[in-house]
C-alpha cells in the first residue's frame, strides 16, 4: 500500500490561490481601438477559437505545482523484508592448521581427501548456517591469529574457512594460545552467550600454558568451549611416537571444564553429524530485528513536473 512520508506537505496545494486572493490586482492598461462591427466580430470569433490552447497554457503551471507538492509529500511503499535473526551469541571457531591436517585419511564420495579439505567443506557449510550469530575465525599452528574478526557476515567467515592454508601459522599445534586468543576477545564481549568451537587433530606441543588451565579460565569467564577431536587415531590407541594422532582426552577435559561438549570425529560422516549436533546445541532461532525498507515514488511526480516545465518553456517561444 502506498503511503506518504510527509502528508502535511499536501497543505501547500492551495498556497497559490491564497496568494492570488491576498495580493492586490494588477492595474489594467492599454489603448482602445475602434474597428468596424464586421471586423470586430471576426476578431472575437478568432479569440473564441483560441480559447482552448490558452486554457491549456493556464492549467499547465497549476499541474506543475500540484505535482511538485505531491513529490514533496513523498509517496512510498513499504517492502516486505525478512527480519534479521540475532541470537545474541558470539561464537569463535578455532581451527587447527598444523602440518598434520595435510594427511589424506578422510574420504568423501569414495575419494580420499585431506583432513583440511574435509574441515573446509563441512566447516564452511556450518558457518553459513550461523545466521544470527556474530562469528569469528581463529586459525592456529605454532602460533594463533585472527583470520576474521567477529561479524554477522557468515558468508565471509565461510569463505575464509574454504581458503585456509596449512602452514601459514606454523606446523606445530598450539591449542593453548589459540583458545587463549579466543578468550581474550570474548572477555570484553557483551553478548548474552559466548561460545568457542575448537577443532584440533593433534597434541598440544607448543606454547607455554596447558590447555586445561586455559579451559579453567574459560569457565571463570562463562565461555562454553565445544571441542572436536579430529582423526582416525587418538593418543590412547596409537603406537608410541606415532604421528598424526589426536589428544582426545585433553580436548574432552577442556570441554568438560568449561561446560561444553566434546566430539570425536574419525570420518567425514562423523564431522557432518557433529556440525548438526552443534546446530542443535547452539540454535540460532530468534524473532530477529525488523527493518523498514521503502520504495520511494516521489521521483515520478517530480519528473513529470519537469517535463511539463519544459513543455511550457517550449510553447512560450
Amino acid at each position: 500500500m502506498i503511503e506518504l512520508a510527509t502528508p502535511l506537505a499536501l497543505l501547500l496545494w492551495p498556497l497559490p490561490l491564497l496568494i492570488l486572493r491576498l495580493l492586490p490586482a494588477a492595474p489594467s492598461g492599454g489603448a482602445a481601438l475602434a474597428v468596424p462591427d464586421r471586423i470586430g466580430q471576426g476578431i472575437l470569433a478568432g479569440a473564441g477559437q483560441g480559447a482552448t490552447p490558452g486554457a491549456r497554457r493556464r492549467i499547465a503551471p497549476w499541474a506543475v505545482w500540484l505535482l511538485l507538492v505531491l513529490a514533496l509529500a513523498g509517496p512510498r511503499q513499504l517492502e516486505p523484508i525478512p527480519a534479521l535473526k540475532v541470537s545474541g551469541r558470539d561464537l569463535a571457531i578455532v581451527l587447527d592448521l598444523s602440518g598434520s591436517m595435510v594427511r589424506d585419511d578422510f574420504f568423501l564420495d569414495g575419494a580420499r581427501i585431506t583432513r583440511l579439505e574435509a574441515v573446509q567443506g563441512v566447516g564452511a557449510a556450518f558457518a553459513r548456517r550461523r545466521a544470527g550469530d556474530r562469528v569469528a575465525l581463529i586459525v592456529f599452528g605454532s602460533e594463533a591469529y585472527y583470520a576474521a574478526p567477529f561479524s554477522f557476515d557468515t558468508e565471509a567467515i565461510a569463505r575464509r574457512i574454504e581458503t585456509s592454508v596449512i602452514g601459514i601459522s606454523g606446523r606445530a599445534t598450539n591449542i593453548s594460545d589459540a583458545l587463549g586468543l579466543a578468550l581474550k576477545r570474548l572477555e570484553t564481549s557483551t553478548a548474552a552467550s559466548r561460545v568457542v568451537i575448537l577443532l584440533s587433530d593433534g597434541i598440544n606441543n607448543a606454547g607455554a600454558t596447558n590447555p586445561r588451565g586455559v579451559a579453567g579460565l574459560a569457565a571463570d569467564l562463562g565461555v562454553r568451549v565445544h571441542t572436536i577431536a579430529l582423526g582416525p587415531k587418538d593418543l590412547t590407541d596409537s603406537e608410541p611416537g606415532e604421528n598424526g594422532v589426536v589428544d582426545a582426552a585433553t580436548l574432552r577435559a577442556v570441554s568438560e571444564l568449561s561446560g561444553g561438549t566434546s566430539f570425536r570425529v574419525r570420518t567425514t560422516e562423523d564431522l557432518v553429524a557433529v556440525t548438526e549436533a552443534l546446530d542443535k546445541l547452539e540454535a540460532t532461532d530468534s524473532d530477529g530485528l525488523s527493518a523498514e525498507v521503502f520504495t520511494e515514488y516521489w521521483v515520478w511526480p517530480a519528473a513529470l513536473a519537469a517535463v511539463l516545465c519544459l513543455w511550457i518553456a517550449w510553447r512560450a517561444e
